[in-house]
């Protein structure tokens, strides 16, 4: 349970630096400045976020109430805050009924408003909170399922806190101008709440790289973290086999569509329908950035390969209630551009027959109806575009042209400190003993990926604890090197002979030891005070 808890922090943790965050930055920074409790503002996000990602679609469907209803409603009382600070007699008048409710007096609205972003907070997608909206999509909500979307939204919220007691300081410093800093507060809440409104948020979300999509990937498709996962969901995660462009797998029968809603730019189809078509099943949702920088790529194939005999078919499965709502989905394709037919999985039906995990994901169906290519993610693009002129028969001509801006240099894999996930292939010097205090020396040579230790430490099943003179060598090869480490105290740092500044460790989370757009091939020396436990590397 605590392994499922530690990816669900670590997982909000990166929801919250990456671009999907940005949207609602302003309002965290306007919020804090207009005097609301930064604490009261992120409680109430990570509340509401909680209960309604997990019980909206089901409360609304027993109410009889539109789906989109609470973001609606949401967006509605980010404008109502806006407007109580542009006009502050009407902030006091709008406050007094509840200043009667409540000790904290007019301090309420930070909560408020909290609530609102909660709402209107969309996470970048990925296999947590898949399995989050698989378990409530299908109301077999379970304490692990509580537990895990707390995790998440707490982790979420730390970085969101920290940009909130920004803005109170900011605010601190302008003082003087406290009147004037209030209406700009205002204005800006009622400007980001116009754009997410009119969807403009994600224009401007899409317009960025996917740049935490590596170190999302190192927390939450480990093979460790997809178990743990499908204990929450109850599904059994698909094995796909990574092969070189042009060999194409045999995944059996495609499962035929389980529509949930109504059908887009097509009547209703079938896989038997489609037999002697090439056809790319592609799942995804229309507030998931990661899908919607898929789709230039998934756009361009149909226009090419169309009548060469390629068929796509987005299953429209949702993260969140307002997804299951017909019209914003039809708005949605049209605003989009998609002209390629698209179904509703409301229920997460076709997903499961698929033993889907991922927002998007692609599977790729020969003429005869059968599984031959399955991608994950965003990224290779140019591998699953080979595999559908493959199966078209297609060997010459000019490929489609849209910039591929996933990663592409191979780093160090994600390296365990823990006995339980070491990789005896990568460790080197003296043996590991387990559960016991020891003294381990480093190798004279360190091959690239390759750890040791120096020093005495305790190595018990999932981590390392420092004990007396406790050092890490690692012999890496990435731009972004992390570290997931607990407890308190300082570690040095060491990157090719040149010392850095020590990290400061003052609680269970993810570090950051290098942060570069330079790729790097050298040594990492960390020195560990005593006490503290290091878990895992991962890269970026």
């Amino acid at each position: 349970m605590v392994v499922l808890l530690g990816i669900g922090l670590l997982a909000g943790i990166v929801t919250a630096i990456s671009p999907c965050v940005l949207p609602v930055l302003p309002i965290l920074l306007a919020g804090g400045a207009s005097g609301r409790r930064p604490l009261r503002i992120v409680t109430g996000l990570v509340a509401s976020f909680t209960c309604f990602t997990l019980f909206a679609s089901w409360l609304l469907d027993e109410l009889g109430l539109p789906q989109d209803l609470l973001r609606n409603l949401a967006i509605a009382l980010l404008f109502l805050v806006a407007t109580t600070l542009l006009v502050p007699p009407l902030g006091t008048l709008l406050e007094r009924p509840f200043a009667r409710l409540t000790r904290f007096r007019a301090g309420g609205g930070g909560f408020l408003l909290g609530a609102s972003l909660g709402l209107v907070f969309v996470p970048c997608a990925g296999p947590v909170l898949a399995a989050i909206s698989v378990v409530a999509a299908n109301h077999h909500v379970g304490w692990r399922a509580v537990l895990l979307t707390v995790a998440y939204a707490v982790g979420a919220a730390i970085p969101m806190l920290l940009i909130a007691v920004g803005g109170r300081g900011v605010a601190a410093r302008l003082r003087a101008w406290a009147l004037q800093v209030r209406v700009a507060s205002g204005a800006l809440i009622g400007l980001v709440a116009l754009a997410i409104a009119l969807n403009a948020d994600a224009r401007f979300q899409t317009a960025l790289p996917g740049y935490t999509q590596a170190l999302q990937k190192h927390i939450e498709s480990t093979k460790t973290a997809q178990r743990q996962l499908a204990k929450v969901s109850g599904e059994k995660p698909r094995t796909v086999v990574k092969t070189a462009p042009g060999v194409l797998q045999d995944y059996g029968r495609a499962p035929d569509f389980q529509p949930d809603g109504s059908w887009f730019n097509s009547p209703p189809l079938t896989v038997r329908s489609l037999r002697g078509k090439v056809v790319l099943v592609d799942f995804w949702t229309y507030s998931c950035i990661n899908c919607l920088r898929t789709l230039p790529h998934l756009k361009a194939w149909y226009a090419a390969y169309r009548k060469a005999g390629l068929v796509i078919v987005g299953v429209h499965t949702p993260e969140f209630a307002f997804e299951h709502v017909a019209s914003n989905v039809a708005a949605a394709i049209k605003r989009l551009g998609i002209t390629y037919p698209v179904m509703q999985d409301n229920r997460y039906r076709t997903w499961t027959a698929y033993a889907n995990q991922y927002w998007p994901a692609e599977y790729l169906i020969d003429r005869s109806g059968v599984v031959r290519h399955i991608q994950f993610g965003e990224g290779d693009y140019a591998t699953t575009e080979s595999a559908i002129r493959a199966l078209l028969g297609i060997a010459g001509g000019r490929t489609t042209d849209v910039p591929d801006l996933t990663p592409r240099d191979l780093t160090t894999p994600e390296s365990y400190l823990g006995y339980a996930r070491l990789d005896p292939n990568r460790y080197e010097g003296t043996p590991v003993r387990r559960d016991r205090a020891s003294t381990y020396a480093l190798p004279r040579t360190l091959p690239q990926n390759d750890l040791g230790y120096a020093g005495t430490w305790r190595v018990e099943a999932h981590d390392a604890v420092a004990v007396r003179g406790a050092k890490v060598l690692l012999h890496f090869h990435a731009s972004d090197v992390y570290i997931v480490l607990g407890g308190r105290g300082k570690v040095g740092v060491t990157i090719g002979g040149k010392p850095r500044r020590p990290l400061e460790v003052t609680s269970y989370r993810l570090y950051t030891v290098r942060s570069s757009k330079t790729l790097a091939d050298t040594l990492l020396q960390l020195s560990f005070t005593p006490g503290i436990r290091a878990y895992s590397f991962t890269f970026g």
